[in-house]
């Protein structure tokens, strides 16, 4: 069977997201993805990070002035497919795009949802040359679907789920139980209600450790010195990051704005259960009492309380963290989340875009 070439095509020089980096690391057979070489995943350099995010905004700024949503021309090669990574395509070759919100056809919401903005939008994917629409999740469809509301657009939809690789690792045997956070945007994670979870329960239970990963305020590393059970670390590389995973033993992540998550992906193929706030496509990837739990109360408050009591079902249950761990790992290993599944459907989407 003939090799498929495929150009990944970023809006940016490179994506910032673990998405492409999992995708590239884990190709099906007889694939080759190009313009790959810089590809590193997510910025972890929290230096690095506050300066992007500015410059975004700046840029996003000006594009939100003419109404401009990520169109990119992809220069010549020899390539088979250009497979858009959040953008769409000038070119007169198949093409194919992923997203995880509706609006990531642009760089704001402004944009996208704007009348000239879904017009321009609306004009690329209904071209012939944009053989494909694959959005993350069944949610991230029902964005696209709902804002455009064209038949012949939603007949080109096919959602294919994001993977990650089975980690293996050894479990770390410690008498104490490991709390973790870990999120690049501090308030829009969560960072606020998941420090006093964790401020509480270090006070309930002796036998706790609290692992914060995140850009904290300073103010908020203030606020909480006192509690040594509470360990702030700043934003890290993978691989360290990883390290910490292998310890750990209950991911707490409320991740109000997530229209994803890769974090979420990540620690259950370390075999870690996830207690998290609902939102967007949170019930695709957590299944509330089996891999975890979701709380569905919008209220800070009575969330917080709530993330508390199912934290401490499991810090005093072991056998069920444990047994939610072993079907978080499931997930990733055969489930929805598996390489072998992503593969399967990129395979058929790609050989039918060449048709």
């Amino acid at each position: 069977m003939k090799k498929i070439k495929v150009w990944l095509q970023y809006p940016w020089k490179f994506p910032d997201s673990p998405y492409y980096k999992y995708l590239i690391e884990n190709p099906l057979e007889g694939l080759e993805y190009l313009n790959v070489k810089k590809q590193k995943g997510v910025i972890t350099s929290s230096k690095k990070f506050r300066f992007m995010n500015k410059l975004k905004k700046y840029l996003r700024k000006i594009l939100e002035i003419i109404k401009m949503p990520n169109i990119i021309k992809t220069k010549k090669g020899e390539y088979d497919v250009i497979h858009c990574a959040h953008c769409l395509s000038l070119n007169k070759k198949p093409w194919i795009v992923d997203v995880e919100h509706y609006w990531n056809f642009a760089s704001s919401g402004k944009i996208a949802y704007s009348k000239k903005g879904k017009e321009k939008i609306k004009k690329f994917l209904k071209s012939p040359y944009c053989k494909k629409i694959i959005p993350w999740t069944e949610a991230a469809k029902k964005t696209i679907i709902s804002a455009l509301r064209d038949k012949d657009i939603e007949k080109k939809i096919e959602v294919v789920y994001p993977a990650i690789p089975l980690i293996k690792f050894k479990k770390k045997n410690s008498k104490k139980l490991v709390l973790l956070f870990v999120g690049r945007y501090f308030y829009s994670k969560g960072g606020v209600e998941t420090l006093e979870v964790f401020d509480d329960l270090t006070r309930k239970f002796k036998e706790i450790e609290c692992i914060f990963v995140s850009d904290t305020p300073k103010e908020f590393k203030e606020k909480y010195s006192k509690n040594k059970k509470i360990k702030f670390y700043d934003l890290m590389p993978q691989k360290e990051l990883f390290k910490i995973y292998e310890k750990s033993d209950i991911f707490v992540y409320p991740g109000y704005s997530d229209s994803f998550g890769f974090a979420l992906l990540e620690v259950m193929a370390f075999g870690i259960p996830i207690i998290t706030a609902n939102g967007f496509a949170r019930e695709e990837i957590v299944e509330n009492g089996k891999t975890g739990y979701i709380i569905y109360n919008k209220d800070k408050k009575i969330m917080i309380e709530k993330m508390i009591n199912k934290i401490s079902k499991l810090l005093k249950d072991k056998k069920l963290l444990k047994s939610m761990g072993k079907e978080a790992r499931k997930e990733i290993e055969k489930g929805k989340f598996s390489i072998k599944q992503r593969n399967k459907k990129l395979e058929k989407i790609y050989r039918e875009a060449l048709k």
